[in-house]
């Protein structure tokens, strides 16, 4: 069977290629961002943020001074936050003060239930590239 092409839409939220980036592709609901820690307050209007998703956290480990990678999820809270919440409780973490970028996958729809999200996460953690070194896989919602 012949495979087809598809199309990616990259939207350089900033103008700028090291700034957030929007990316969706044709035909699909979901949602991915490239958002750089220092540009998270930005995303606060973001309402696709503000539901469920998984996202990684990439950064530089002070100790050992090698790649790391954080993988979590995010449910969408009673309070209307979901994953942009999420980031700013890590961004407060001094504990989590490596990271300097985010990887977001959300949907355009929020259709991303628990289910959806705990089948990311199983999949995400037998995909992990054999050189991040994962801090932490969050198994709760």
């Amino acid at each position: 069977m012949k495979s087809r092409g598809k199309s990616i839409n990259l939207f350089l939220m900033d103008g700028e290629a090291t700034g957030r980036i929007k990316c969706t592709l044709a035909n699909w609901t979901g949602v991915a961002y490239k958002i750089p820690r220092t540009e998270l307050e930005k995303c606060k209007d973001r309402e696709d943020l503000k539901q469920s998703g998984v996202y990684f956290l990439f950064g530089i480990s002070d100790d050992s001074r090698k790649e790391i990678v954080y993988i979590g999820q995010a449910g969408s809270r009673k309070n209307g936050e979901g994953i942009l919440n999420r980031l700013q409780e890590h961004k407060r973490n001094p504990e989590k003060d490596y990271w300097t970028e985010a990887i977001v996958f959300t949907t355009s729809n929020n259709s991303f239930g628990p289910t959806e999200i705990s089948y990311l996460m199983a999949i995400l953690q037998k995909k992990k590239n054999a050189k991040w070194k994962s801090l932490s896989i969050m198994q709760k919602l």
